[in-house]
């Protein structure tokens, strides 16, 4: 494949200063599971292939007070901000922090924010956010599932308050629930959230098909909960059925993607088994998509993804798709990957695919 367009890629090493705070927990020090070095890897894998030197580099700023506030409460900001000067502390539900915890993920919200900005400006065709701490599980009022702020919701708050952009649309492929991300837009029917993800993994009794939104966004919340052990085949057909029909349905100016890696079938948080092929075919999808609907403007913004040996292949796969540029690594746990039993769609995987599709004439 020929280099088609420019992408952009979006990187701060002191995301890797982020500090998950394992002493929080009463075990023996180790490595959290939200640790730098999936992250590392992912980008020095880009650096080895000879991809990352043909991106267009997007240099993060940090997202102000008045800027997170469009999503948070002042109070949270202002506790954060608080426990960061001091020891750090802890944000909310399995979110602990260190020191300078408040300015890195302020600058990891800014970095999604200049990433729609350059998109949307036509500065790049799509682009590629690799921020740390990660954002779709972050709440108004507190942090949830290692995420502070909710980063690609604020950036969409942005982009409508200073870009002029009036609809977007939200594609959240992390194996868990995208529940921050639906929450800020929940009521809203020019915000289309869709979630797919392991069925009630996390969080708890979250993410439920019946939780298609409320008030004037009902219809514009769109979960897709899948089975454990769904594959590619279940993948690529809640795209087709589900998922690309409702971004067709909703024309959105806009697409952002919540780009965790860990429905892998190596990651240690999920139970999916996607591999490496299986993320540059959805991301080929939602380029299409992209390409008829909003002129191809699309940004990936990194969430989870917790296995460091296999994130940077499905990175990679993913970045190989939005420039159009292949490079000469492979995939070295693909062809292990490719023989797993039940990579082919099951009927109750099927079934699940189905009431989700039910729901797509609520979109106008």
């Amino acid at each position: 494949m020929t280099e088609s367009g420019k992408t952009g890629f979006l990187f701060e090493e002191i995301y890797l200063w982020h500090d998950a705070a394992t002493a929080a927990f009463p075990l023996q020090p180790g490595h959290h599971f939200e640790n730098p070095d999936t992250k590392r890897r992912f980008r020095d894998l880009l650096a080895v292939s000879g991809l990352l030197e043909r991106l267009h580099p997007i240099k993060a700023i940090a997202a102000t007070e008045d800027d997170l506030a469009r999503l948070h409460t002042r109070d949270y900001i202002a506790q954060i901000k608080r426990m960061s000067a001091e020891r750090g502390g802890d944000a909310g539900e399995f979110t602990p922090f260190g020191p300078g915890g408040f300015e890195i993920a302020a600058l990891a919200a800014g970095g999604v924010m200049r990433a729609v900005e350059a998109v949307v400006t036509g500065a790049v065709d799509n682009a590629y956010a690799l921020v740390r701490p990660p954002g779709h599980h972050a709440e108004p009022n507190r942090g949830r599932g290692y995420c502070i702020f909710g980063n690609i919701a604020v950036a969409i708050m942005y982009a409508r308050a200073k870009l002029g952009v009036t609809r977007a649309a939200v594609v959240d492929w992390d194996v868990h629930h995208g529940n921050g991300t639906q929450a800020a837009f929940y009521d809203d029917p020019n915000v289309l959230t869709i979630s797919i993800h392991q069925d009630n993994l996390y969080p708890a009794n979250s993410g439920s098909i019946a939780d298609n939104g409320s008030g004037r966004g009902v219809g514009y919340n769109l979960n897709v909960p899948m089975p454990p052990g769904s594959g590619g085949g279940a993948y690529i057909a809640a795209f087709e059925r589900v998922i690309v029909p409702a971004l067709r349905r909703f024309k959105p100016e806009l697409i952002v993607v919540a780009s965790g890696l860990d429905a892998a079938g190596l990651d240690p948080l999920g139970r999916m088994m996607l591999h490496s092929e299986h993320y540059r075919r959805l991301a080929r999808m939602i380029l299409q998509v992209a390409g008829d609907v909003c002129a191809g403007r699309v940004v990936l913004s990194h969430e989870g993804g917790y296995s460091a040996i296999y994130v940077p292949f499905c990175g990679l796969a993913i970045m190989e798709e939005l420039s159009g540029i292949r490079t000469n690594i492979t995939d070295p746990y693909l062809e292990m990957a490719e023989s797993w039993g039940y990579q082919a769609l099951q009927p109750h995987q099927e079934a699940a695919i189905d009431r989700a599709a039910a729901l797509l004439p609520r979109i106008k």
